[in-house]
């Protein structure tokens, strides 16, 4: 007999059917190099496997950033790296990208499968940072400023799957939504604190709730600790409007709190202010929104710099992902994609 007879052997748990609905059960998902079929029928049914992220309009990012061997591009939001494996191969040889992504959980597991990919130092330098941080990260690594740059704002694919993050009411955990769970207060003590007329303005600013009032009167200075607890407020609020307008809300009541949690607009604001300073003279910069707030942001930003010269031409309208890629993944639907030229 081998081993120590103290410790009992565990057979790893049986995969709970043909579809499992628990993230922590889907481990063929977690593990696509092991199980590519699992992994291929998830996405042939359009839907993301767990813990992963499928980048969204890289054809169309490419063709406007327009990366070439030997210059310096910056992913101001890694995630899992997709849009950085695409740009990367196009930067060599000679050229290097910077990556930047405040959460302290997923960045180490992407810049760790980056290496794996055989991307090393001298190709790939991440750096945990908020995009506002753009012009500290440059000077950081010595670098005058960017010949391309891309922001895909919004949450990532494993931060909302990810049970125990807070940003999905689709399966009960923690209402928290935090990028940076070390910093700033999770979504319940936010509703905890703040008073009716202000989670009300909130809504209509962060989501245009058209249902504000009614849902600040009864969430403000309630305590939720899950997200399902919420979710279901929310429902029973609204019983009296149908089901699908009902879900709506739900969808745009998470959005809200996750960008007031996050201060994403705030965020989004100094990189506008920023970006100019820190593009090389005929940088391209791409930003692709997910919610018409900050799409309005993006696009008075550029307007305002192609007036006062400090851009030399803009996107004339924005780019939406085809029909083809939204059918293959339904969380490209809401993307809009701007561009414009330094």
């Amino acid at each position: 007999m081998t081993g120590d007879p103290s410790t009992p052997h565990r057979r790893r748990p049986r995969y709970p059917g043909r579809n499992p609905r628990r993230f922590d059960h889907k481990y063929k998902e977690h593990q696509p190099e092991r199980y590519p079929d699992t992994v291929a029928k998830v996405i042939a049914s359009g839907k993301t496997p767990a813990g992963s992220h499928l980048p969204i309009m890289v054809a169309e990012i490419l063709e406007v950033i327009d990366p070439r061997p030997g210059e310096t591009a910056v992913d101001c939001t890694l995630g899992h790296g997709g849009h950085a494996c695409a740009i990367l191969p196009r930067l060599l040889p000679g050229g290097r990208l910077l990556a930047l992504d405040v959460d302290p959980i997923e960045l180490p597991k992407t810049e760790s499968r980056m290496r794996d990919f055989g991307f090393g130092p001298d190709v790939f330098v991440a750096r945990r940072s908020n995009f506002a941080g753009l012009p500290a990260a440059l000077a950081a690594e010595g670098l005058a400023g960017a010949d391309c740059l891309l922001a895909d704002l919004g949450a990532s694919s494993m931060q909302l799957d990810t049970p125990d993050r807070g940003f999905s009411f689709k399966i009960a955990g923690p209402l928290d939504m935090r990028m940076n769970p070390n910093k700033g207060q999770p979504a319940w003590a936010l509703l905890l604190k703040i008073e009716p007329v202000a989670l009300a303005k909130l809504l209509g600013e962060n989501a245009d709730e058209p249902h504000a009032e009614r849902l600040a009167d009864m969430l403000a200075g309630r305590r939720f600790d899950q997200t399902s607890l919420l979710a279901d407020t929310i429902r029973a609020t609204l019983a009296h409007i149908g089901e699908e307008e009902r879900e709506r809300s739900v969808r745009r009541v998470f959005q809200a709190l996750r960008i007031a949690v996050n201060e994403e607009f705030t965020a989004l604001e100094t990189l506008l202010r920023h970006l100019p300073q820190c593009l090389n003279p005929g940088a391209r910069a791409a930003i692709l929104t997910f919610h018409s707030g900050e799409d309005r942001r993006v696009k008075k930003a550029f307007l305002a710099g192609l007036r006062d010269g400090v851009y030399s031409a803009i996107a004339d309208s924005v780019v939406r992902p085809t029909p083809e890629e939204c059918r293959a993944n339904p969380r490209a639907s809401a993307a809009k994609l701007r561009w414009a030229r330094r």
